[in-house]
């Protein structure tokens, strides 16, 4: 039965079979532990900076050109796939939630970033065309490398905060428009929303659902979520919802009520209307299609 590869972080460690919160190395084509494509990962983040080659970075079916320092952001629960030239090079670093949020105060901090649950339907990668940025950046990873690799007293400490001027420098040039604060802090409770129907997505749950688990009204949700991104909390939950029926389409092969059962949808008749009425072609014409 195919199915849609779900990874932790430590997949991705090679060296020990200890748990980590966060890995940082070099990338190139030979680093492959396994993995197959397209795959998602389950709680962890993934910046990838790639200072050499090309290819296409295919994420939730938007397809981004890799070229010279180019610089991907994934969030948990993203399906991803990488086509990569032979010369291929660059680094990465992977970083669970309780890693980079150790020490903060603010539980919500990552969701301030653009590229992390972005509201849009794609998050394009940062292409750095500046010289000395593409000095910083690489100096940041170096660093950290080396970090990881001398072990020393409060090595953590400073990977962390390296990884903090990662973050803070792509916040510095990654392009969004300028907001007032309370449209911020709508945004940040939006993306809050967001991430708990990345979260939830499987349960299926209401409007009213989500917002008790945020603590607001329904109303409250609602309005936000309409001055923030012009469109309803209904329209947010059904755009997750069919990007996920799509995935399990595309990469499963999971009969249709085995999808619906999956989703929490209560029948298989249901969950066809449902998926039609939102993507004009049925669970069964969609799967066709991509033959």
């Amino acid at each position: 039965m195919k199915t849609i590869p779900v990874y932790s972080i430590d997949k991705f460690n090679s060296k020990t079979e200890k748990t980590i919160q966060f890995q940082i190395e070099v990338f190139d084509i030979h680093r492959n532990f396994k993995v197959t494509y397209p795959h998602r990962h389950d709680d962890f983040y993934e910046i990838l900076f790639l200072t050499q080659g090309e290819g296409i970075h295919t994420i939730d079916f938007q397809h981004h050109q890799i070229k010279p320092f180019s610089i991907f952001f994934l969030s948990p629960g993203q399906i991803h796939e990488l086509e990569l030239s032979e010369d291929v090079q660059g680094y990465i670093f992977l970083f669970t939630s309780s890693f980079y949020h150790f020490n903060k105060t603010d539980p919500y901090k990552l969701f301030e970033l653009p590229f992390f649950y972005n509201l849009s339907k794609e998050t394009p990668p940062l292409y750095l065309e500046n010289e000395n940025e593409r000095q910083i950046f690489t100096d940041f990873f170096q660093k950290a490398i080396t970090e990881n690799q001398l072990k020393l007293a409060d090595n953590e400490e400073v990977i962390r905060a390296l990884l903090d001027l990662i973050l803070i420098q792509s916040k510095r040039i990654y392009p969004v428009g300028m907001m007032n604060e309370q449209t911020q802090k709508g945004k940040v409770l939006v993306k809050r929303f967001k991430q708990l129907i990345e979260e939830k997505c499987q349960e299926n749950l209401s409007v009213k659902q989500y917002a008790d688990l945020l603590t607001i009204t329904p109303n409250h949700l609602s309005e936000t979520v309409r001055n923030i991104t012009g469109r309803t909390s209904t329209d947010l939950i059904n755009d997750r919802m069919v990007m996920e029926i799509k995935r399990y389409l595309t990469h499963t092969d999971l009969g249709i009520s085995e999808i619906a059962y999956q989703l929490n949808f209560s029948d298989q008749s249901y969950f066809s209307k449902y998926f039609k009425k939102l993507t004009k072609v049925s669970p069964l014409e969609f799967r066709r299609n991509l033959l």
